[in-house]
């Protein structure tokens, strides 16, 4: 695997000494690995650079790991998320799940057990992303995950800080390459290629 195609993390922890180990460890797994003090530092990088997975700490300043995340699930909402944390409880594992977290670590955690949670969510991630990658690019992947998320062309446009013009024209260009007409298509083809989890029925 070239520099190029190597996957990119991102990790968040106001701790330094916290988020140096953890990068070091996170290199174990042959990625490219970018740390931050703050999460407003690693949104901002969100919108100008590649990233595979973000792991969060919970209790920061300013902006928690869960306020981070929600900010995340709006703007790039397929992305994983592992959130850990020293001060966890079982709520506040739900509330992570909820908000989207893919898992949920508390600290101390196991070095090993750490690495295969970030490694197993990698792979999930670049297995769902193969099939759609053979056929549209990854800028239009984005822009694929927040039309199947229900966002209108305006309010991705603002997401994404382009013009509306452009997301309109990327809709366009999805549509044509995966050869569907409207939004009932595209849900269709999305869940056959295993982007998104049929809804689930409720229980009479």
């Amino acid at each position: 695997m070239t520099n190029k195609t190597k996957q990119h993390i991102f990790f968040v922890d106001d701790e330094p000494k916290i988020w140096k180990a953890v990068c070091r460890t996170l290199e174990q797994l042959g990625t490219k690995v970018s740390c931050f003090e703050r999460a407003t530092d690693c949104l901002e990088q969100l919108r100008k650079r590649r990233c595979d997975l973000l792991i969060t700490d919970v209790k920061m300043s300013k902006m928690s790991g869960l306020e981070l995340l929600v900010e995340v699930n709006r703007m790039l909402p397929k992305l994983p998320v592992l959130v850990i944390t020293g001060y966890g409880d079982i709520p506040m594992a739900v509330r992570a799940i909820k908000k989207g977290a893919s898992d949920f670590i508390e600290k101390p955690f196991n070095r090993q057990s750490f690495l295969a949670a970030a490694e197993s969510a990698l792979k999930h991630k670049a297995a769902v992303e193969a099939q759609a990658l053979k056929l549209i690019t990854r800028v239009e992947l984005q822009v694929l995950y927040l039309v199947l998320k229900g966002k209108p062309s305006r309010e991705i446009a603002v997401l994404r800080k382009r013009e509306l013009r452009t997301i309109q024209d990327q809709r366009a260009s999805i549509y044509r390459k995966l050869k569907v007409r409207n939004l009932a298509e595209l849900f269709r083809w999305a869940l056959k290629a295993g982007l998104i989890k049929p809804p689930r029925r409720k229980k009479r």
